[in-house]
């Protein structure tokens, strides 16, 4: 039975390496959102490069300075959204399979990046999904039409929302820095 049982556990065990199909999943998200997002960067610098045509309309140049604004937005938007699935792959891989040394080793590796349970995946995950968020609202603003009281009260209303979820995050990360480390007990 103690052999039946040994044998169990170590399949048991091993079975999380299933998690490294989540791992490279992601990170060919990853990937292709940074891609996709360079590419529409590029393609923006292109256009803009007309902006100081001396033949280009006032009315002309205004549109081109909307479109570009919006589409910076969307830029900032991709890469945010890359990130998430960045730490997204490197989370579920320290948390599921190895820690990464590397990370451990550099200087350059960022506090983000080390994970060390999964409350703190998902924290750190819902700070990027908030900023993504926030992007989101900051391009919706550019394109409302203010057409009665009530729309800018919804405005005001989804910019206060906005603001307490950045003092909540923020309030949690003061809160979560003051507690005491048990470990150490």
């Amino acid at each position: 039975m103690a052999l039946i049982e040994k044998f169990f556990e170590a399949v048991l065990w091993r079975s999380r390496y299933v998690v490294l199909l989540a791992v490279i999943a992601s990170m060919a998200s990853a990937f292709a959102i940074f891609y996709m997002t360079t590419t529409d960067v590029v393609y923006l610098v292109q256009h803009i490069v007309h902006y100081a045509d001396a033949g280009t309309t006032d009315l002309a140049r205004k549109a081109m300075h909307d479109t570009t604004v919006t589409h910076v937005v969307e830029v900032v938007d991709g890469f945010l959204l890359g990130t998430v699935m960045l730490i997204f792959a490197l989370g579920l891989y320290e948390l599921f399979i190895s820690e990464i040394d590397e990370a451990k080793g550099s200087k350059a590796s960022s506090k983000i990046l080390v994970i060390e349970n999964l409350d703190d995946l998902k924290q750190r995950l819902a700070k990027v999904i908030i900023m993504i968020l926030i992007v989101t609202i900051f391009e919706l603003t550019m394109k409302v039409t203010i057409s009665s009281p009530v729309d800018l009260l919804y405005l005001a209303g989804a910019l206060a929302l906005i603001g307490l979820a950045l003092y909540l995050t923020h309030a949690s990360d003061d809160a979560h820095e003051k507690t005491p480390d048990r470990s150490s007990h």
